[in-house]
């Protein structure tokens, strides 16, 4: 099943200010939230779409990613990467919070069940940096990470401020009567529990930092900048709270002759004169390696030989990119006395007197080609 347009999901435009995608998430996040909708997996469903698109279209950077590459941007293909597809019910009552200023985030408050699980852990972030080759191919890279995980020897008790909810309540008289509101617990931080036994080497938090060798499956088709998530990988969370993700950040490392262009490369095939008259045959480089490409007689400089398929793959694996040769004719800057001669000779020659016909692209006309 084809995924819907978050757009159109939160019922906005595609030039709807940040204001207007806050307050129609606000609503659509209300209107299916799971304890409005108790056993209703359609709208719990919905529920995680609305976050997902909101995760999205609230980040500027990753609303431009969208407008430009859609769903493929945030969908590498593999189960544990992606945008906002693979959040956890924890991810989404966490953002859910931020957006109604902590009253309605975990539930409790406003007629909402309790859902504190303890706070979950930051997320960490390192850079992998590939080849062209890498990024056609995918890859598998070993990372070596630091976090915090939890501790062995350490106990908690249940916190005696909020009884182990995780939340404290309070009432507000207003002229429209009592409100109730929930917070997580300043206490415990929302975990329900406080340290009790703390060995040496542990901090605050019951965590102590390690390090990690994980390994990570990098798809085909991965852009610059784009973000894979590694679920669980980030630091534990304190008091036994679930821990954040890993980031990865792609960067891509420039070819020293193919430069990108989405899913197609280029390459600059310098030609020289006599060969541009005559024709010749030139080696090139690819992905995969060099080839032989055929030069027609009389090739005019600016001229684009397109090699299909010798591109990059689609993040989605549906298509393939090209390989797109610009010619460029050298024409030399000094030349020896009897070449100025030769070339005198040639000055008027009929044959030399530039004659463009209809098959003779002009600049626009052949940047044209080149996007189709």
């Amino acid at each position: 099943m084809a995924k819907r347009d978050f757009y159109d999901i939160l019922g906005v435009s595609k030039t709807a200010s940040q204001e207007e995608i806050k307050k129609a998430y606000r609503k659509t996040a209300l209107q299916f939230h799971p304890d409005r909708n108790p056993d209703n997996k359609e709208a719990e469903e919905k529920f995680k779409e609305a976050a997902e698109a909101y995760e999205v279209l609230s980040s500027p950077e990753k609303r431009q990613k969208y407008d430009q590459f859609g769903h493929q941007a945030f969908s590498p293909g593999a189960g544990q990467y992606g945008g906002g597809q693979n959040m956890n019910m924890d991810d989404i009552f966490s953002m859910f919070g931020d957006i109604f200023g902590g009253h309605f985030g975990g539930g409790g408050g406003g007629g909402f069940q309790g859902r504190s699980q303890g706070m979950r852990g930051s997320n960490l972030r390192v850079k992998v940096k590939l080849t062209l080759e890498e990024v056609a191919e995918g890859a598998e890279k070993k990372l070596k990470i630091r976090r915090n995980v939890p501790a062995d020897g350490v106990s908690f008790k249940t916190c005696p401020v909020c009884n182990g909810n995780g939340q404290v309540q309070r009432v507000t008289n207003t002229i429209l009567g009592q409100m109730r509101t929930a917070s997580p617990c300043p206490n415990c931080h929302g975990s329900g529990k406080v340290m009790g036994e703390r060995p040496a080497g542990v901090n605050a938090e019951g965590l102590k930092p390690v390090e990690e060798v994980v390994s990570v499956k990098i798809p085909a088709g991965v852009v610059d900048g784009m973000q894979l998530r590694m679920q669980g990988k980030g630091n534990s969370g304190p008091m036994g709270g679930p821990a954040g993700d890993l980031m990865i950040v792609i960067e891509e490392t420039p070819h020293t002759e193919l430069t990108r262009d989405g899913e197609n490369v280029h390459y600059e095939l310098f030609v020289s004169f006599p060969d541009a008259v005559l024709g010749t045959n030139a080696e090139v480089p690819t992905i995969g390696g060099k080839v032989r490409v055929k030069v027609d007689a009389g090739v005019q400089s600016g001229k684009i030989l397109r090699l299909k398929g010798k591109g990059l793959p689609s993040l989605e694996g549906y298509s393939r990119g090209d390989l797109l040769i610009h010619i460029n004719v050298w024409t030399p800057k000094k030349l020896s006395k009897e070449q100025e001669a030769m070339f005198e000779k040639l000055r008027h020659d009929p044959n030399f007197t530039p004659q463009p016909g209809k098959s003779d692209k002009n600049f626009f006309e052949r940047m044209k080609e080149m996007f189709q």
